[in-house]
């Protein structure tokens, strides 16, 4: 038992004293460094109470699309999980012609050549092995895909060409869509079969199952301080909810992948108190000994605004008092791998 104990402990420290990585921008625009972010965001077009307006601000990360009013309030109420980065160089018929490189050093993990299997359109996904996790990064709308799964790559190497593939984009619209993120389970097919009647055409590597990270903080962040870990980035962002759920005879498996999130608790738990941001991805995991028969929302941060609209609708319920929505039990459940799960499941 006690080297079991040192053992988890020592990968934890080993993995938190690694070498930050090596990481970039996926284009040449770099002006999210300086202070025109309108050149850097892709616009989105907007009509809002009567008056149109093509705000940069909906091409970067968060709930930044579709406002309304909510009790007299102004409410942003569609999350957009990664950023939209604008071409720099078009050519005479306007196409971007903008290559689209590997944010960081890692492996080519799936390619999606086929736009209509996908709202991403043409995408790729690269496997980052960042403090012995691995991380996720996905390029969407692409017009070509050049890199092949099992590529490795460095920082800046060459996945595909940008384009305005996937759904509701236009030229004039083109972009590439990066995200940062999390593996939510290894069993997704199984998931997606039993909540969804839809093929799924990508695997554990479908956009659903990489729950994404602010990616513009995270370079922001790391412009001011070349020091900074994902993890401590991942750990540093602010706790909208808990869920409370019983704890089975293993350790959740998303743990396993992600042993730095693993908050100090109580001895012999009995249930795991999990911590999400607004945006849904997990932040913590807490030992509880808090007996819970189901998943139960044990911490929020109150609001006068009604809770689905400050967590994409995994909540419902206002003030102090929110439960999970279809949609938040289903989220639990892929984190959890609470699911009938099929070994061989179909990637259709």
């Amino acid at each position: 038992m006690i080297r079991n104990v040192l053992g988890y402990w020592g990968v934890l420290v080993c993995a938190l004293c690694a070498e930050p990585a090596v990481i970039s921008l996926p284009t040449a625009n770099q002006h999210l460094f300086g202070d025109e972010p309108e050149k850097f965001y892709m616009y989105v077009n907007r009509t809002f109470e009567g008056e149109t307006s093509k705000p940069w601000e909906g091409g970067s990360f968060g709930y930044v699309r579709s406002p309304l009013r909510v009790g007299g309030k102004l409410v942003m109420s569609r999350f957009h999980e990664g950023i939209d980065i604008a071409p720099v160089k078009r050519d005479k018929a306007g196409n971007p012609l903008d290559l689209v490189m590997s944010i960081s050093g890692g492996r080519v993990v799936h390619t999606s050549p086929i736009s209509g299997r996908s709202n991403y359109g043409k995408y790729v996904v690269v496997e980052h092995d960042w403090e012995n996790s691995k991380v996720y990064s996905l390029y969407a709308h692409l017009s070509t895909v050049t890199a092949k799964v099992g590529d490795a790559v460095n920082a800046g190497s060459v996945l595909g060409r940008m384009g305005y593939t996937g759904a509701g984009l236009n030229r004039t619209r083109a972009h590439v869509h990066l995200e940062l993120g999390l593996q939510m389970s290894t069993r997704y097919g199984s998931w997606h079969d039993h909540n969804f009647g839809s093929a799924n055409y990508h695997g554990n590597f479908n956009g659903m199952n990489i729950a994404g990270v602010d990616i513009a903080g995270f370079f922001l962040e790391r412009r001011k301080n070349p020091e900074l870990k994902f993890s401590e980035f991942v750990l540093s962002r602010p706790m909208q909810f808990k869920v409370t759920v019983p704890a089975g005879a293993a350790e959740p498996e998303f743990l396993s992948r992600y042993p730095w999130m693993r908050r100090k608790g109580v001895p012999d738990h009995v249930s795991w108190e999990v911590g999400f941001a607004a945006t849904g991805h997990v932040i913590s995991f807490t030992p509880s000994k808090r007996k819970v028969s189901a998943p139960v929302v044990s911490h929020l941060r109150p609001s006068d605004i009604p809770q689905r609209w400050l967590t994409r609708g995994l909540l419902t319920g206002e003030g102090n008092s929110a439960s999970l929505s279809a949609g938040g039990k289903k989220l639990v459940s892929l984190v959890l791998d609470s699911f009938p799960i099929v070994e061989a499941a179909s990637t259709r």
